[in-house]
């Protein structure tokens, strides 16, 4: 498979986003646990060892092998003026055949969040998904309350298609998402949906 062989990297207007490697630990813990208030209301729960160098350890083994298997593309947002993780993306839950599709799951550090970067790193996943990875549809979801995520992906291209009801487990509790998606050939009109 293409991925296997080359390793992959998108550059944005600020951003370099690549696959994290071991030597990130330091870094992504330290703004995992200088952001934890930031990010606990909109992620799962965290496991006991979630800041671990072994839990960190199988995120990049995990990494490595979903490219190569081309079922997930996970990558760190690293800014460039100064090497610093920003966040992360993930294009998860790679479908091939009828279904060309993909999932994008996102977080921002604290420090780093209303600060365009996700969105340059969502533009970069995205066409790099319709181009390079011929998928036609790129989806996401959020909870209904968290309006940053639901207007980012309206500035992002991304349009409002519904609702699922206890789409996912977020800080320990089922809950509803509003679910979103790109299209490679989008025909359908702009939504306000999200805007704040």
């Amino acid at each position: 498979m293409l991925l296997a062989r080359r390793t992959v990297k998108l550059e944005t207007e600020r951003l370099t986003l690549r696959p994290p490697v071991h030597a990130d630990f330091r870094y992504w813990a330290f703004l995992r646990q200088q952001s934890k208030d930031h990010l606990i209301p909109w992620e799962p729960a965290w496991s006991p060892d979630h800041l671990s160098r072994k839990s960190f350890t199988n995120r990049v083994y995990w990494a490595k092998r979903s490219i190569a298997q081309g079922s997930a593309l996970p990558l760190f947002l690293i800014r460039r003026e100064d090497d610093h993780l920003v966040g992360a993306i993930t294009l998860d839950n790679i479908r091939r055949g009828p279904a060309m599709a993909g999932t994008i799951g996102y977080w921002t550090g604290a420090q780093f969040s209303r600060r365009g970067y996700m969105r340059e790193a969502i533009g970069a996943v995205v066409h790099h998904a319709f181009t390079r990875l011929d998928l036609s549809r790129i989806e996401a979801a959020c909870l209904p309350e968290n309006a940053a995520s639901r207007g980012l992906l309206e500035r992002s291209g991304f349009k409002y298609e519904g609702v699922a009801q206890s789409y996912l487990q977020i800080n320990g509790r089922w809950r509803t998402h509003v679910l979103y998606a790109a299209l490679r050939n989008d025909r359908r009109g702009k939504t306000m949906v999200g805007q704040a």
